[in-house]
């Protein structure tokens, strides 16, 4: 099945859809940093465009004939993280909303924040694919149910032409692990650490956590401990010798990136790319079961 991502970062769901059967023939993004960086780790083309450009975007997206169209528009106008106001950058959801309805691919796949349902863009977004004939299942999935060791719910939004609403609820719903998996299953027991420091919003929460636990949702900022860190009641220990932040390649594993992706780029673009991503397994997941609706193993 061939698809297209749009606003593919560095690549985590273009990595997740190819690991579970897609043919990915293109992928678009706008920075710079990451298409360099997804150019690196794949053999087909990254386009840099900038999406909100709908009369120029949608040819050339059109020219590439996907079955599918995945992606997730950038979400900081949607996340607890930010100012909980939504801005320009929140309409990209619209724009991702209006290609779809524009190239009528057989299916789509969005993903965003899980705070995104409940926004005007996202209402929006949704009559636009409701108008274009597309049924919809929306499910709000946790990441360390589906092969991630990292706390991180994302909004997960299936859309396919002449299907009912809900059609794929209980394919997303199969396979979910019963408990969170924890950073020590994920890696083996290899880290060489039991716990680490993950700077918070604000110093009201927490922020050493430990290796028996998936950790918080990686941002795009990855502090140093400050001096005179004197603790959270919440930490998993004292501060003291030995807690530290994760190192971007620690990171990278938390989002199941493989060891032999290839970071290009600047460390803080490394950071950036990292928290934005979407973590490849939670995308593997999700096309797993899209595979398994649409095209099922004749063998199963």
């Amino acid at each position: 099945m061939r698809a297209v991502e749009l606003f593919s970062g560095c690549g985590g769901m273009s990595l997740g859809f190819q690991n579970a059967g897609f043919e990915i023939v293109a992928a678009y993004e706008y920075w710079d940093a990451a298409v360099e960086c997804y150019s690196a780790n794949f053999r087909h083309p990254v386009r840099k465009a900038d999406l909100s450009d709908m009369a120029s975007a949608i040819p050339a997206i059109a020219s590439d004939r996907p079955d599918a169209i995945i992606g997730g528009p950038p979400c900081q106008d949607f996340s607890s993280a930010g100012k909980r106001v939504e801005s320009d950058r929140a309409s990209l959801t619209v724009c991702y909303a209006r290609i779809v309805d524009a190239v009528r691919p057989r299916l789509f796949v969005m993903e965003n924040v899980a705070r995104s349902l409940r926004s005007g863009a996202y209402g929006e977004a949704r009559e636009i694919f409701k108008g274009a004939g597309y049924g919809l299942t929306e499910a709000v999935l946790d990441a360390s149910l589906c092969g991630v060791p990292q706390s991180r719910k994302r909004l997960i939004c299936v859309g396919a032409l002449g299907e009912a609403d809900g059609f794929m609820a209980e394919g997303l719903r199969r396979g979910l692990a019963e408990r969170p998996l924890t950073l020590r299953e994920h890696s083996g027991g290899s880290l060489g650490f039991e716990f680490y420091y993950r700077h918070p919003r604000n110093y009201s929460r927490r922020a050493i956590f430990s290796v028996d636990e998936p950790a918080p949702t990686m941002r795009g900022v990855n502090r140093p401990v400050p001096k005179g860190y004197r603790g959270n009641p919440g930490d998993a220990c004292p501060p003291g010798d030995g807690v530290r932040p994760l190192t971007t390649l620690e990171r990278a594993m938390v989002q199941t990136f493989p060891p032999s992706f290839v970071w290009t780029g600047s460390k803080t673009e490394n950071e950036q790319m990292i928290g934005n991503a979407v973590p490849v397994k939670l995308a593997e997941h999700v096309a797993r079961a899209v595979m398994g609706h649409f095209a099922p193993d004749p063998g199963s």
